[in-house]
């Protein structure tokens, strides 16, 4: 029997607190066939397109954006939060729930005109990405695509990300 990758998922029932079914990509990765698979299904997503670049956020978004970049033969972008590149950046700040937050990519990461693929694990409410895409575009960048592992349809990042083509591996359709 075919698993699909949704059946790698572990999910605990009221983490971090009641009523929430905390998804854990972690559990994807324990398992060689889980991990193989949403680097397979997200390569499935991208394999057509012509890009030049694949764009990680922290931390995940590393794990699986940069085999894709090396299965197609791409560059391979680190999206950190602030303060944690070495070389000169460039800063998008983004709202939290309580607060605000920042992220940076170094400043000659994007070339102008580069066609860019922005992949990390989990949509929920959009932010981080969102803030990613803004980095690369104020380096004369164009995204492309953005790919996530799995979606959490009930807290609409879509919407904050309906300027662009955006897919998910797995929706699931509460917080």
């Amino acid at each position: 029997m075919n698993k699909k990758l949704e059946d790698y998922v572990v999910t605990i029932p009221d983490f971090p607190e009641p009523g929430i079914m905390f998804r854990d990509v972690t559990s994807i990765l324990q398992d060689p066939q889980g991990f193989k698979l949403a680097v397979d299904q997200l390569l499935t997503m991208v394999q057509d397109l012509d890009f030049d670049v694949i764009v990680g956020a922290e931390s995940r978004g590393f794990i699986f954006g940069a085999p894709l970049a090396y299965k197609l033969q791409k560059s391979f972008v680190p999206a950190r939060k602030e303060g944690k590149l070495p070389r000169n950046t460039i800063k998008q700040a983004y709202d939290l729930e309580y607060g605000q937050a920042v992220m940076e990519i170094h400043a000659d990461a994007i070339k102008p005109g580069q066609r860019v693929v922005i992949i990390d694990d989990l949509i929920a409410t959009g932010g981080t990405v969102n803030a990613i895409a803004k980095l690369v575009e104020k380096l004369g960048g164009q995204v492309v695509k953005i790919c996530f592992v799995m979606e959490l349809e009930g807290l609409n990042g879509r919407e904050l990300l309906k300027d662009y083509d955006v897919d998910s591996c797995i929706v699931y359709e509460g917080k």
